[in-house]
Parts: C-alpha cells; sequence; structure tokens
C-alpha cells in the first residue's frame, strides 16, 4: 500500500498538470498590416484591428506600447474572455513630425499579452504623406 501512495501522487500531479496547459489564451487577429494609403500632412487618420481570444482562458493584454508619439493605440476591453472579441483603436497624427514630412512612414502596435505562445503581437499602420497640394 505505501508503493501505491507515491505512484497515486505522481498520477494526481500529472492529471492537474496536464489541466493546468490545456487552458490557456490564444490571441488572433484579423490582420497584422493596415494601409492607411495618401494621407495629407495635418490629418488625423484611425483605423480599427480587432483581435480575438481563441483559448480557453482569459486573454489579458498587459501592455500597448507604439513606435511613435504621433501614433496612440488602446483597447477595449484589456482582458478578453475566451471565445470573445477586442477592439484595439489606432489613431496616427500625419502632422505630429511638422508640416513639410512627405513620403512612406510605418508605425507598429506592440501588444503584450499573458497567451503563453506569443507573448507579443505586432500590428501595423503604414501610410504615404503627401501636401495638401497632391
Amino acid at each position: 500500500m505505501q508503493k501505491l501512495i507515491p505512484l497515486l501522487f505522481l498520477f494526481l500531479t500529472a492529471i492537474f498538470l496536464s489541466a493546468c496547459q490545456q487552458a490557456q489564451p490564444v490571441l488572433v487577429a484579423d490582420t497584422l498590416t493596415y494601409d492607411l494609403g495618401d494621407v495629407v500632412n495635418g490629418e488625423v487618420v484611425s483605423h480599427h484591428f480587432f483581435i480575438r481570444n481563441e483559448g480557453s482562458a482569459p486573454l489579458i493584454v498587459e501592455t500597448i506600447i507604439t513606435t511613435c508619439g504621433c501614433t496612440t493605440a488602446s483597447l477595449e476591453p484589456m482582458t478578453i474572455q475566451a471565445g470573445e472579441s477586442g477592439t484595439v483603436h489606432v489613431t496616427f497624427d500625419s502632422g505630429a513630425h511638422g508640416p513639410n514630412l512627405r513620403g512612406a512612414i510605418v508605425r507598429e502596435i506592440f501588444i503584450t499579452t499573458n497567451d503563453p505562445k506569443q507573448r507579443e503581437t505586432i500590428l501595423e499602420i503604414t501610410a504615404n504623406i503627401i501636401g495638401k497640394d497632391g
């Protein structure tokens, strides 16, 4: 009987660990990049990315950081339940670098979550900044 107790303990521990590993969040984005197209310098434009939790545990967003002060991003909600979705609101101020900025730009949004297989997801917006006269 004393030999069965350690085996039973190991068996129950293995079952518990297996159950814990199965309940995980999984972040899936509808798209990772979006082209804003031609944007007149000085315009403020927005885009919404949609993300969902295809896992079996709540997806908790820990941070959202952009690569430039000209771009802001927020997520609603910051905790996404299994099977639910959220919206990443991105706003880009094309005039933030002054009236002379022209040409192609790329801005990234870094989203850090508790998804164990993908702790960081990077979303990207691109645009071509033009003058008011085209």
